[in-house]
């Protein structure tokens, strides 16, 4: 075999092919080993690995019985590593029999006896059958709903049985005597998020369960499920059932999916335990503020899909070029309450050091670790700006100076007031200290400083994560490797085969596969969902692929990068980019190798699972067929429906015979319109806003009044938490909206004492204006000129998730507030009536 062909076949998953073993083998290997060994000689000389049979797996039982590896080549021998599904062969070698038949990979190495710097990574895959009272059952032909309930990430194993499981009116959430203690704060989350999913609010009782109960208990029965695994078994009784409390939590992250597509669940049993360890996302909070709110929903979310870390990018800046060259005024954040540089806090948004200790304390709640980062010796410009003596004067302030003794004075003093104390900021046992991207003139002083930086954070006891850099900054400097774990990104920093040499766990986020840089023209704005689907894992670092069940790849992270400061991206376009990359993403990180369909199914079943009970970032609104919206509107003429009763100052009045011989109301069959005479008054209507793709459709009438009083006014008609639509957009007089700071306008003037007929249409591309049925002004395909050298112009986002809650805030009136999830043509517009 030729060093080409092995190479080739070194960036090959293990394969997933039933009933045979298929050997591969390893990155790592290939790197290690010497060129001038005949490879293909050793490959021939190394045995079939051997599975106990399904007799001697029950007759094992829960002590499991002993996998027994290949033989090996004379002068060297095999080392059992681990496998991707360790409840079924674990880490040591054990295997027992799973509930269904499954497929494993085994991850071993072939090591020199003599040569310990020769290590060959191999790769063999099983087939375990299941036990042998299951593979009886399905023999005699019983009836089974052989087809595993859907939720995302996919169950890793299932049990069909007969018939189904009717959550009903009747249904109690049961928890064994002995853990009431532990498990009633999880019972009582459980019993809301299943009032919030079904409408239905099941009572708590200790004790045993009976029909249509769900009954959750911690059961050390299966320890090898370790930490995050579970069972589900689904009889007349609903049981969720772990070693471990965060399994048992992850278990009822199913339940509700499951309920949220129908109260009838099939019968039947269920295994699940995760592939990799850490499942995350990184989200720069530095170059775009993100609320608190947004923060906790997100911990949240993606607690719904069994995603375990959320890193907070807590500092960064903008790209000097786009500032006008001029470091000083170059957009710098620095996100947390700092006392020790109080210039250091950003002033157009922060967090307080207790809304940090409690998002921490959220995340611990749902199964998600928080990890704070703060990203030090570049991407420093905000430590700059605070303390200038600092910066590099040779390779520019976003660059700490490492020969300046203040630096690290600084630095340390700077994590060392969010970790020191009683009650510390920095309560997890991860902290981040970023570590990319610095001058690769300096790298013996860059890993001086890292290894300063984390011995600095280790000394309050804390792991450290950071990105990898040193293949970029090679030396002989050392950095220490225990008790760090490092997200390899770019092989050309970080080379991830040095870096498992090196010692390092790897979190696997390939900026090439898995950054998101909204509307910035590289990376992706929205994330390849197919290709991910098909092709990535954890263990795919870049072009360099690991095998299956290496336990150097302790997991993934996807990433969003707030780039081009001041581009107009909300918290909702971000989501708009995250959520669906989420839903795919998840099933990766938790399932590995497993597909339980093909990315078609998939992508259309996903669009039935929401981001969880009480949460709707999306603006997701009425029914959906195929993630697409209906043809027919959600709500029409939806004032007309709202009763006066309670309304102060508002009153709902008959159209008079004058009205409805303006043309745009002739046939529209309306009868009456809501009448607003105090800019003070106020309808509170059911939904806080609709996002992409939407219609709204208005029939309004400004009165002149507005302009009577001598004040400027916005002139509200729509307004929720997160945007509000105005009429006199900041005293321009135009239609407009304001959303995180951003004020846009059409170029259109409501006429005073005249009805007309507005429509908004809204897509994550921009926001479109039509008025009396013809197109008025279009929020799309606009750029931010920049004055650098390139002169580069980046995309404008113009979007708007249109507020809802809130109607009123002007003189006039208003009628016909017709609602569609979907962006009508401008054919279909015209029509309107």
């Amino acid at each position: 075999m030729t060093f080409d062909k092995i190479k080739k076949r070194a960036l090959r998953s293990c394969l997933l092919f039933a009933g045979m073993g298929m050997l591969s083998i390893g990155s790592t290997g290939l790197q290690a080993q010497n060129l001038h060994r005949d490879t293909a000689a050793l490959l021939k000389e190394v045995g079939e690995v051997r599975l106990p049979s399904q007799a001697e797996l029950a007759a094992a039982g829960n002590k499991g019985a002993s996998l027994i590896l290949p033989t090996s080549p004379e002068g060297y021998h095999l080392v059992f590593k681990g496998s991707d599904h360790l409840p079924v062969i674990t880490q040591q070698g054990r295997v027992y029999a799973p509930i269904a038949q499954t497929t494993v990979c085994l991850y071993y190495q072939l090591m020199d006896d003599k040569d310990s710097g020769f290590a060959l990574d191999l790769s063999k895959t099983v087939v375990v059958p299941p036990a042998a009272e299951i593979a009886q059952k399905v023999q005699s032909g019983i009836a089974f709903n052989q087809t595993a309930p859907f939720v995302i990430p996919a169950l890793k194993a299932w049990k069909g049985g007969q018939g189904f499981y009717l959550l009903s009116a009747r249904s109690k959430i049961v928890l064994p005597i002995s853990e009431k203690e532990t498990l009633s704060p999880l019972a009582s989350q459980l019993q809301q998020e299943i009032e919030q999913t079904t409408g239905l609010r099941p009572t708590i009782k200790i004790g045993n369960p009976g029909n249509s109960d769900i009954y959750l208990e911690l059961n050390g029965t299966q320890p090898r499920l370790g930490e995050e695994g579970y069972q589900l078994e689904v009889t007349d009784v609903l049981k969720i059932t772990a070693p471990a409390y965060k399994g048992l939590f992850w278990g009822t992250r199913t339940l509700l999916q499951l309920l949220e597509q129908h109260k009838e669940i099939p019968q039947g049993l269920a295994v699940d335990y995760p592939t990799y360890k850490v499942r995350g996302l990184v989200l720069d909070v530095g170059r775009k503020f993100f609320s608190m709110d947004f923060l906790r929903k997100y911990v949240k979310m993606l607690s719904y899909y069994k995603m375990n870390d959320l890193q907070v990018h807590l500092n960064d800046n903008g790209f000097k070029k786009y500032f006008g060259e001029n470091w000083d005024s170059t957009y710098a954040a620095f996100r947390l309450e700092n006392d020790t540089y109080p210039g250091l806090t950003s002033k157009d948004g922060h967090y307080s050091k207790q809304e940090f200790r409690e998002l921490q304390a959220l995340g611990r709640q749902y199964g998600v670790l928080i990890v704070p980062e703060i990203d030090v010796p570049a991407h420093a410009l905000a430590l700059t700006h605070a303390v200038p003596d600092i910066g590099s004067k040779k390779y520019g302030m976003d660059h700490l100076d490492l020969h300046n003794p203040l630096t690290d004075t600084v630095v340390h003093n700077i994590f060392k007031e969010y970790l020191e104390g009683e009650n510390p900021v920095f309560t997890g046992p991860v902290v981040d200290i970023g570590t990319d991207e610095y001058a690769k003139a300096e790298a013996e002083a860059f890993r001086g400083f890292t290894d300063r930086v984390i011995g600095w954070v280790q000394d309050y006891g804390k792991q450290v994560r950071l990105w990898g850099a040193l293949t970029w900054a090679q030396g002989n400097t050392p950095v220490r490797v225990k008790g760090v774990t490092m997200n390899t990104w770019y092989n050309g920093y970080a080379e991830p085969r040095e870096m498992k040499k090196l010692g390092y766990p790897q979190i696997s986020t390939p900026d090439g596969w898995l950054y998101i840089v909204p509307a910035a023209g590289y990376y992706y704005d929205y994330l390849n969902l197919s290709h991910l689907y098909d092709h990535w894992t954890p263990a795919q670092v870049g072009s360099v692929r690991f095998e299956p069940g290496d336990t150097g790849i302790i997991g993934g992270a996807f990433a969003v990068w707030n780039d081009i400061v001041g581009n107009g991206i909300t918290e909702q376009d971000v989501t708009d980019r995250v959520f669906p990359a989420l839903q795919v993403l998840s099933q990766k990180m938790w399932g590995g190798e497993q597909k339980a369909m093909d990315f078609k199914s998939f992508d259309n079943q996903r669009l039935y699972i929401t981001e969880g009970p009480g949460l709707n970032l999306s603006g997701r609104m009425g029914t959906y067929q195929n993630g697409k919206g209906l043809d027919v509107p959600i709500k029409k003429d939806w004032l007309g429906d709202i009763s006066s009763k309670g309304i102060k100052g508002v009153f709902k009045e008959k159209l008079s015979s004058q009205d409805r011989k303006v043309s745009v109301l002739t046939g529209t069959a309306l009868k009456s319109s809501w009448v607003f005479k105090n800019p003070k008054d106020k309808i509170i209507l059911s939904q806080e806003e609709i996002g992409y793709d939407y219609t709204i459709s208005f029939y309004l009438y400004r009165s002149a009044d507005a302009q009577k009083t001598g004040k400027v006014q916005s002139e509200t008609i729509f307004s929720s938490a997160h945007a509000s639509v105005v009429l006199n957009q900041k005293g321009t007089g135009q239609l407009g909206f304001s959303r995180e700071g951003y004020d846009l306008s059409f170029n259109y003037t409501v006429p005073t004492n005249k009805w007309v007929h507005i429509v908004v249409t809204g897509t994550n591309k921009g926001t479109a204006l039509f008025v009396d049925g013809k197109a008025t002004d279009s929020l799309y395909n606009h750029f931010i000129q920049y004055d650098d050298k390139d002169k580069t112009k980046m995309r404008k986002i113009e979007t708007l998730v249109f507020p809802l809650r809130q109607l009123g805030g002007f003189n006039g009136k208003i009628t016909g507030l017709t609602i569609y999830n979907k962006a009508l043509a401008a054919g279909e517009i015209e029509a309107l009536k």
